[in-house]
């Protein structure tokens, strides 16, 4: 697995040395995952499409303006062929420490008879800058909004026998 970038410190508190420093750890991961960065070559375009990312979105991170949304980290692992951590890690979401390497979060499964909560996961995870939890969150109850609006539209076309 790639090694993250320590995170800095004392940086400015709008996070633009993290950022920066998470933009070239996408640039690297990238590049070695067979995307051509070069302008005109369209490994920008192809990230954002394997990644579900806007081209635009997908260039400020590489240049480090900006960092990506919680939501997309997971897609960007997958991608770049890096275990999720570190870019949480590299981007300041969560100390090493919130999340030893080789370590699985103690997080129960969605069978558990007292699931934990977006808040408790938050706790679980470290994470303790606002802003931040409150985009999980957010996250977490938007994608059980829909998954179970999916699952309620999957249940009425199958007793209604519609395909």
């Amino acid at each position: 697995m790639d090694t993250p970038p320590t995170a800095p410190t004392g940086e400015p508190p709008d996070g633009r040395s993290t950022a920066k420093e998470f933009g070239n750890l996408i640039r690297r991961l990238a590049i070695e995952a067979g995307y051509d960065l070069t302008p005109g070559k369209g490994g920008r375009m192809a990230l954002a499409r394997d990644t579900g990312m806007s081209e635009s979105a997908v260039g400020r991170m590489i240049s480090g303006s900006t960092l990506p949304m919680p939501s997309q980290f997971e897609n960007l692992a997958k991608v770049l062929n890096t275990d999720v951590r570190n870019l949480l890690v590299a981007a300041g979401v969560i100390s090493r420490e919130a999340w030893p390497e080789g370590v699985i979060p103690d997080v129960r499964s969605a069978t558990s008879q007292s699931p934990l909560s977006p808040e408790a996961y938050a706790d679980a995870w470290g994470i303790t800058n606002p802003v931040i939890r409150q985009t999980m969150v957010s996250n977490i109850e938007l994608a059980i909004r829909l998954q179970r609006a999916q699952e309620d539209t999957e249940h009425t076309a199958a007793t209604s026998g519609a395909p």
